[in-house]
């Protein structure tokens, strides 16, 4: 990717495209190979360099979910056996995305595995169980 990138004379910018900036994403219509169209877009369009991000999957991170969802109040060993599944896939890029500016927009591509996703769908659930306060007397005797 990084030598088809520089060999449309284009140099990158490591940096993600957040979802609240004005942008387009590319419909890649699972055509994982899709991002050499969208890198010769770029290069047509005029732009001179890309954002560049990627997701790799750390043991650091990995340990963070599965500590998160083994300490919840509603520990469930499903989903606890599902993270610990994801540790075949620590070192491996889960999630890469692609975008350049033109005109006010970004223009983004972006792909991730099914494992990846999977992962982001138990991140958010360890968080989302961890911001859940389970007796109301608890936020009563704070307030005192």
């Amino acid at each position: 990717m990084n030598a088809f990138i520089y060999g449309h004379g284009m140099k990158q910018f490591h940096g993600y495209v957040e979802a609240e900036v004005p942008s387009v994403l590319w419909d890649y219509a699972n055509q994982p190979e899709s991002w050499k169209d969208f890198v010769e877009l770029a290069q047509a369009a005029g732009v001179s360099f890309l954002t560049i991000h990627d997701e790799v999957l750390t043991r650091d991170d990995l340990d963070y979910l599965i500590d998160q969802l083994r300490t919840s109040s509603f520990p469930n060993d499903e989903e606890l056996d599902e993270a610990r599944w994801l540790k075949t896939y620590v070192g491996k890029t889960g999630f890469v995305q692609l975008g350049f500016s033109k005109e006010g927009v970004m223009y983004v591509w972006e792909i991730s595995t099914e494992w990846y996703d999977r992962y982001q769908r138990l991140l958010e659930l360890a968080e989302d169980i961890g911001g859940i306060v389970l007796d109301e007397s608890d936020n009563r005797d704070r307030d005192s």
